[in-house]
């Protein structure tokens, strides 16, 4: 039988329907979807997409998933630079510090950002598209009440999963 949930995929008929993060969570310092876009919104006028830092950006969880845990491994060293620059975001010591370093605004100043679901879907996927920069998806396997509908080449630039480096790399080359 279909159920409710904030998440579906191609093998349930569940019904998606918007999930908490609109009204805020506040455990983690995220204001309600109706500040938090004008905040987005004005962000994204203070920098022209040239004058961003010109590469794939992503800050979040890796340990909830292998796909982000591989993703890591995308990150430059001295031998290759995949022009991502990813990072672990650490909860529990954000919140110690005051949520200075997880600012979504702040976060809109590169050029490409990238989503990557976790053990499902994730709720960055709207924050990611908002901040006004490429969105990089990886091949992504569950839909919200919305993304559904979104298609490749015109909504998002389309990462495959098996070979994330090369395939951030080439859309940040050719952007």
């Amino acid at each position: 039988p279909p159920l409710f949930r904030y998440c579906g995929d191609d093998n349930t008929y569940d019904i998606v329907f918007p999930d908490w993060s609109f009204w805020g969570w506040a455990e983690i310092n995220i204001k309600p979807w109706e500040l938090l876009s004008k905040e987005l919104k004005e962000g994204n006028k203070k920098m022209r997409w040239t004058e961003r830092e010109p590469y794939a950006y992503w800050k979040g969880n890796p340990f909830v998933a292998p796909t982000r845990m591989d993703l890591l491994s995308c990150n430059p060293t001295d031998k290759q630079d995949w022009h991502a620059r990813v990072y672990v975001q650490n909860w529990a010591e954000e919140a110690q510090h005051g949520f200075k370093q997880s600012s979504l605004a702040d976060q809109c100043i590169h050029r490409y950002k990238i989503y990557i679901e976790g053990s499902a879907w994730s709720v960055s996927e709207k924050y990611i598209l908002a901040c006004d920069s490429v969105s990089l998806i990886v091949d992504p396997h569950y839909y919200d009440f919305f993304s559904r509908s979104l298609m490749p080449m015109q909504h998002y630039w389309p990462i495959s999963e098996d070979n994330k480096c090369r395939s951030i790399k080439y859309a940040v080359e050719w952007g």
